[in-house]
Order: C-alpha cells, then structure tokens, then sequence
C-alpha cells in the first residue's frame, strides 16, 4: 500500500526511526546526520540525497530540541554566538587541510582513521571521566540563570582555561567568567575538526563546552542545538536548491523526531549528569566501532560489512535511547515516590 507515492512500510520505519534519534538528538546535541546519513546510504540513497535530506532532518529536528531546552532554560545564547562565530572560522580552515589532503590523494584514509579515532578518543575519555567522578561529582539538574556552578564541578581542564583572564571577559550561564578569546579559541578547534572531518561537530562541541569552557552539561547540549539550527539551516537549504532533499524522507523523519526530540530534550532534566555523559561515551564508542567496520568493508571491498556497520549504529540509538527512556522514567518515579512520602508526613 502506497501513500502518495511512498510505501506505507517505509512511511513508518522512517517514522520510528526518526523517533529514536529524535530522542538521542534532544538528550546529546547530536546523533542526527551520524545516524541518519549512513542509514540512508546503506539503504541505497544517492550520496547528495542522503547528505541533503540528513541535513534538513537535523535542521528541523534541532529547532524542535532547541525550543524545548529553551522552556527548560538551558541554553546560553552568549554563548552560542560566539561558538557559531569560531566554528565557522575553523570549519573554513579545515576545508583547505581537506583539499589538500585530496589534491595529494590521502583523504579518504587520513580522515577515516582521525574519525575513527576521534570518536573511539572522546567517547573513551567521556566514559572514563564519568565513572571515575562517581556520585558526587554530579551537577543539579534544573540550571538557574542565577545558580552559580561549584568549582568541584568543573574539570580541571576548564577550570585552566578560566583562570586565563584575557579582557574582555564572558559571563556564562552558571555564574563563572571566562575569555573571550578562549572561548573563540575553543570553538576555532571544533570547527576545525569538523571542516577537517566532513561532520557536523555535534560530537566535538557538546563535551568541550564542557570540558574545556566548564558549561553545565544540559546547557552544553542546549547550545550546542542552538549552533545547529544555524549549520543544519545553511546546508539544508544549499542542498535543497539543487534538489537533494526528498521530502519523503525528511517529513516522516520529522514526524517521529517531533515526539522524540522533545522527550530526550526533557530528560536531561532528570536524568543525572554522570550518567548523560556515560550514554553519550557509549554512544561514541559503538559509532567509532561502526565506522571502522564499514572501513574495513570498503577496503576489503565486502559490502555485507556496510550492513553490519549500519545494524551497529542502528542497535546502539535503540539501546542508548532506550537507557535514556529508561533512566527518565526511573527518576521520575523516584520524584513522585518522594513527594508522597512527604505528603504523608
């Protein structure tokens, strides 16, 4: 059964799959085009289609988580200007490293071995940090404007970063100063590594206003969303004047994500800080392993490894949003238990 013109199957699938990274999208400040470009690659997409279509999906599936971490107060927009400026400067500069690299034929494995690593890196460092901070390392859930953040909170590598002070300072949300010029320095490398890499630096942004600039994490991935309606908005659009973007794809994508955007963009309200940076470690991890999987196939020219990378990154949405659901869920009944419990004395 079709639907103007789409298979209703594919209508749905598409549908639960933007749902699951809708969650993903709103929780971490990235996921979108990581999972949805290969996805739709694997399943036989032109190359530019399957970019430009990712790329509208993450648009509007940003503005959608953005507008929720708005209500929960948790972006600095500041900030996020000031990112947006560094990152583009940085994204320009890591597009000439990547001609270079082509014009001298190392592209494609140069940048698939710095992805893979960066990824598996991050992820690795993220997870480690988390479980080494423990319980008591963990921020407040709902970030004030007026709330200052304890300086047991921030890493060390930020609080550094900080202690540089470089006129004109910033004021960030959290009640702490830091450089101008750090800040613009921190955004130039992301941007760097994501003109470098090809990506969106969803990925690289999120943990380094975290570890480096020292921003509470539900406020680093409200920025970070913030950045994205910009960079998703700008690529969707130049894909869509040369007609990459199909709109059955994008609008059942849409659909799934509206729902899904919301709920993960609400659980890092409740969800504790430790346990969003463990996720989103795990997340990095199984993509790195994905992507190496799927180099690896192309090297040994086995194409049953591209479906084996694409069943990995699609297990590891389901199982990390799944946690997240799960950990939302937990909380919120630990909160209604507590405040019966109160209630009744």
């Amino acid at each position: 059964m079709d639907l103007f013109g789409v298979s209703v199957t594919l209508l749905a699938t598409f549908t639960g799959f933007g749902l699951l990274i809708g969650i993903l999208f709103g929780f971490f400040g990235m996921g979108g085009s990581f999972l949805v470009t290969p996805a739709l690659l694997v399943m036989g997409y032109e190359p530019n289609v399957a970019v430009g279509s990712g790329l509208a999906f993450v648009f509007g599936t940003s503005v959608i988580a953005t507008l929720k971490h708005r209500d929960l107060g948790q972006v600095d927009y500041k900030l996020g200007v000031l990112m947006i400026a560094g990152t583009t400067a940085g994204i320009e500069v890591g597009k000439v490293g990547l001609e270079y690299l082509q014009h001298i034929g190392l592209a494609g494995s140069v940048v698939s071995v710095a992805y893979v690593l960066l990824l598996g890196g991050i992820g690795a460092f993220v997870t480690r940090e988390s479980l080494k901070g423990g319980d008591g390392g963990g921020l407040e859930h709902d970030v004030d404007e007026d709330t200052d953040v304890d300086e047991d909170d921030i890493p060390e590598i930020a609080q550094k970063i900080q202690s540089y002070r470089i006129p004109p300072m910033m004021s960030l949300r959290g009640g702490f100063q830091v450089s101008l010029w750090m800040i613009l320095a921190v955004a130039f490398a992301t941007g760097l590594l994501s003109g470098f890499l090809g990506v969106g630096g969803g990925f690289i942004r999120m943990p380094a206003l975290f570890y480096l600039i020292g921003v509470p994490v539900p406020v680093a991935v409200g920025t970070d969303l913030f950045e994205i309606v910009f960079s998703g908005g700008i690529g969707s659009f130049l894909y869509a004047q040369s007609g990459a973007v199909d709109l059955s794809i994008v609008v059942p994508l849409l659909a799934g994500s509206a729902l899904g955007a919301r709920l993960g963009a609400a659980a890092t309200s409740l969800v504790e800080e430790e346990d969003i940076k463990i996720y989103f470690g795990i997340m990095l991890l199984l993509g790195a392993v994905a992507v190496a999987v799927r180099q690896v196939g192309g090297v040994l020219e086995m194409p049953v490894l591209d479906s084996v990378s694409l069943a990995i990154i699609l297990g590891a949405a389901l199982l990390v949003s799944g946690a997240v659901s799960y950990s939302a869920v937990r909380e919120l009944r630990r909160d209604a238990a507590e405040r019966s419990v109160t209630a009744e004395a």
